[in-house]
Parts: C-alpha cells; sequence; structure tokens
C-alpha cells in the first residue's frame, strides 16, 4: 500500500516543482520584455562627421583596437558568432549600405544615437552592442570611427535578428549578459572634444575602456563575461601586470606570450586585437594599469 502513496507524492512533489519553474521563468521572461521595449528619450548631440582620409584611416584604426571586427567581421558585412539554443543566436549586424545593412536614410544622428546612447532608431536598446564603451569615444574619435564605417562598400550579407534563448534571457536580466547597453550608459555624459596622444596615465585610462568589458570598470577580473568562460584575470599592479615591465606587457598583448611562459590563447584575452594598438598606446595603457 505505500508504493501507491509514495507514487502519489513523488508525482505532487514534480508537479509543484514543474509549476514553479514555470512561474519563475514566467517572470524573467515579462521582465526581459519590459527591457526589450523600454524606450528612451535622449538628446543626441550633433557633431561634423568628416570624409577626409585621415579620419577615416584613424577610424579604421579604431576599428580594429576596439575589436568591432569580432561581431561585425572584417568587411563590416556582420556574422553570427554564438548559435546555441540555450544562450541564442547572437550576431553582429551588417553596418554597410547593401542589402541587409543599414536602412535608407540612415543618418549621422542615428550612428551617434547608436555609439554614445546603445539606441537604435526606435529609440529601444540594441542588443549586445558594446555602446558603453563607444559612448566614452571623444567626439574626434567617434566621427572618425563613423566617418570609416560610412566609407566602407556595401555587402549585400542578411542575418538573422538576435534571438536570446532561455537561459540567455535569465542571464540577461541577471545582469551576466550584456544585452541591454542602454542600461550601462550615462546618457547625459559629456565626451571630450579631443583627447591627446601621449604616453600618459590620462591617454591609458581613455584607451583603458576597451578592457572593462571583460576584465570589469576596476580591472580586477573575475568570472568571465560569456557563460562558461574562464576567469579573467586581475591586471591592475596587484596582479601580473604589476611585476612586468613595459616591454613585457606590450609583448604579451602582442604575441600572447607571457614572462611566466605561458601563451594566451585568443579567445581568452584578444591578442591579435591588442597587437594592433601602437607603441604610444600600449605604453600609456601600461602606465595607467599599473597605477592602479
Amino acid at each position: 500500500m505505500m508504493f501507491p502513496k509514495i507514487l502519489k507524492w513523488t508525482g505532487i512533489v514534480l508537479l509543484s516543482l514543474t509549476v514553479l519553474l514555470l512561474i519563475i521563468f514566467g517572470i524573467f521572461f515579462y521582465v526581459y520584455g519590459t527591457h526589450v521595449n523600454k524606450q528612451y528619450a535622449v538628446e543626441v548631440r550633433p557633431i561634423t562627421i568628416p570624409h577626409d582620409a585621415a579620419s577615416i584611416a584613424a577610424g579604421a584604426h579604431l576599428y580594429a583596437i576596439k575589436g568591432c571586427g569580432d561581431c561585425h567581421g572584417a568587411d563590416l558585412g556582420g556574422k553570427i558568432f554564438l548559435n546555441d539554443p540555450a544562450i541564442g543566436l547572437l550576431a553582429g549586424a551588417n553596418l554597410t549600405s547593401g542589402q541587409g545593412g543599414r536602412p535608407a536614410g540612415y543618418t549621422d544622428q542615428d550612428w551617434l544615437k547608436a555609439m554614445r546612447h546603445g539606441l537604435g532608431t526606435n529609440n529601444k536598446t540594441l542588443k549586445l552592442m558594446p555602446s558603453y564603451e563607444t559612448a566614452k569615444l571623444s567626439d574626434k574619435d567617434v566621427a572618425a570611427l563613423i566617418a570609416f564605417c560610412k566609407a566602407q562598400p556595401a555587402v549585400n550579407r542578411t542575418l538573422p535578428p538576435i534571438k536570446t534563448g532561455p537561459v540567455g534571457k535569465v542571464l540577461a536580466v541577471l545582469g551576466k549578459l550584456p544585452l541591454f547597453p542602454a542600461e550601462m550608459i550615462d546618457h547625459s555624459y559629456q565626451q571630450p572634444g579631443a583627447m591627446p596622444v601621449a604616453v600618459t596615465r590620462e591617454y591609458g585610462e581613455y584607451l583603458s575602456v576597451s578592457c572593462t568589458g571583460c576584465h570589469n570598470p576596476k580591472f580586477t577580473g573575475g568570472d568571465s563575461p560569456i557563460p562558461g568562460g574562464k576567469k579573467v584575470a586581475d591586471i591592475t599592479s596587484k596582479g601580473n601586470v604589476g611585476k612586468w615591465t613595459a616591454q613585457e606587457f606590450m609583448t604579451v598583448l602582442r604575441t600572447g606570450n607571457t614572462p611566466e611562459g605561458l601563451k594566451l590563447k585568443n579567445e581568452d584575452m584578444p591578442w591579435s586585437m591588442t597587437a594592433q594598438y601602437s607603441d604610444e598606446e600600449l605604453q600609456a595603457l601600461f602606465l595607467y594599469l599599473k597605477s592602479l
């Protein structure tokens, strides 16, 4: 007689747990929807976008050292960089004027709204675009980056929209997946007109914004922003960087070879990207990180 009772109570417990999980997921899905559909009212400060060769070349350098190609591709035509049923389908947009690219009538204000506010033309947050980094770029640098993007030839490539899976939604709501850039930006921030390029702590701090996505705003590392990724290193003076010389630091960021005899994998530390920094940029970045 006990066995039927055990089965009955087991069924009740399993059903209760299933209902509870459905309720929890329902809450997460609802909150996710409020993030996605929130509309922002921001004032996009206009700046002049140049068209000269020097500005376009400067923009090409920024595109390289900011890792834009990791999501948008070397040809700016976009690409799928993650397709996982649990996390979702994540793709970088086609930034060119080709089929599947930016819409007709896309203005300089639209570029600025995306890069400085993380917003699309509908005033809703873009997904996964690290605008919290490009929002800190000076007027001169963001103008050069936009000039470069606009100058590239059309690429006909239509990509599927970003689609977040159940685990991706939960991670996004918990802040473990930076899916909503507009929420991570101080929309009243006043960017500098230009940032003097020099081997200074100030210039190093300006460049270090690109490191915060993985190493966190305090540069102390910890959990990877990529679900299931390796632990991220502390790059302050308390970590290995504090033991390295400027030349050793530059070697690590250009080859992945550390003074400790390790070979860093590019997927863990994108040294093929940082290899494109100039000597001046790397020295300034080292100066800033050593001061922390």
